[in-house]
């Protein structure tokens, strides 16, 4: 019979797993002289009847060797360790011929393994191959400065002033279907034709307020210098004037034109503020272009502008 401070050990050793200590702490109250009942067991350690039947049972038969799991059932596995291992550094490190980059099919056909083996290393390892994700690296040796100014003015406003992030989402077209659209049904997708009707073409023109979220926007033709300062003057006609206007955009050249330097010198109330080179990402009124061009141009059928 094992010692006390055998049990003693198993039960309060930090590093003990918690499902082989309550067996250590069932089989005391089971296996001394006097047996107390089953159920009062299982309240005591607030588990089922059955775990302390069962534990008691092969702890009788087999001691200590009784509180491990048995073997379980199943095939073992029949990949290796370094099979796995050249799956994963091939991944990472080769590039397969005739292509830019791994499919299960062709790493399959490169280790010898089946596909299925393949997408579970890939999983095992969050290795996604088909998939990239672009980025773009800003070359403004004032980037810093930049972003220090934009997220300034988001995070902190200054007093009496509205700030306005402004972009235009140019190239929208209206499109319909050159057939029926048919709708959604139990157990199919809504359908649309693969051909289109060009209705027309335009250029949105939004400034969105980044305390309120209201958008001020026109809609333009072009995309010139001439409608951007079209856009300027009606900024400037709904905004109340004694409130100074700073302008998050970005480094389009239209926004940087003579005649646009002219009439901002002629309205000292607005200050520009570009973002860095590549870094449209930065400003908010994109989002909301996001949000218009997926919930409202892209599967729509339109039949002008």
């Amino acid at each position: 019979m094992p010692s006390a401070l055998c049990w003693e050990r198993w039960t309060r050793r930090a590093n003990s797993a918690q499902t082989l200590a309550l067996r250590a702490r069932i089989v005391p109250t089971s296996a001394g002289p006097d047996l107390p009942p089953i159920v009062q067991v299982a309240r005591e350690l607030r588990i089922s009847a059955d775990t302390v039947r069962k534990r008691r049972h092969r702890f009788l038969a087999e001691r200590l060797e009784g509180l491990s799991d048995e073997p379980r059932p199943g095939r073992p596995p029949t990949i290796s360790v370094d099979q796995a291992e050249a799956v994963v550094v091939a991944t990472l490190e080769e590039i397969p011929k005739n292509a830019t980059h791994w499919s299960r099919k062709s790493m399959a056909e490169h280790s010898g393994l089946s596909k299925s083996t393949v997408g579970r290393i890939w999983r095992k390892f969050q290795l996604k191959p088909p998939l990239t994700d672009p980025f773009t690296l800003s070359t403004n040796p004032f980037f810093v400065e930049k972003v220090y100014d934009v997220v300034g003015l988001y995070f902190n406003p200054p007093e009496g002033a509205v700030v306005l992030s402004v972009d235009e989402k140019s190239q929208i077209q209206a499109l319909d279907r050159s057939q029926p659209v048919l709708p959604i049904m139990p157990g199919m997708p809504e359908r649309r034709t693969h051909g289109y009707v060009r209705n027309g073409l335009t250029t949105l023109f939004a400034a969105s307020d980044v305390a309120t979220g209201e958008v001020i926007s026109s809609r333009h033709r072009r995309h010139r210098a001439a409608e951007f300062k079209k856009f300027l003057i009606k900024i400037d006609k709904e905004v109340p004037a004694h409130l100074q206007i700073h302008l998050i955009c970005g480094n389009y050249g239209t926004h940087k034109t003579p005649a646009i330097k002219t009439w901002l010198a002629r309205h000292p109330r607005f200050h520009m503020h570009p973002t860095p080179t590549g870094s449209s990402w930065i400003n908010q009124v994109e989002q909301w272009f996001g949000f218009l061009a997926d919930q409202k141009i892209r599967r729509g059928a339109h039949k002008n502008v």
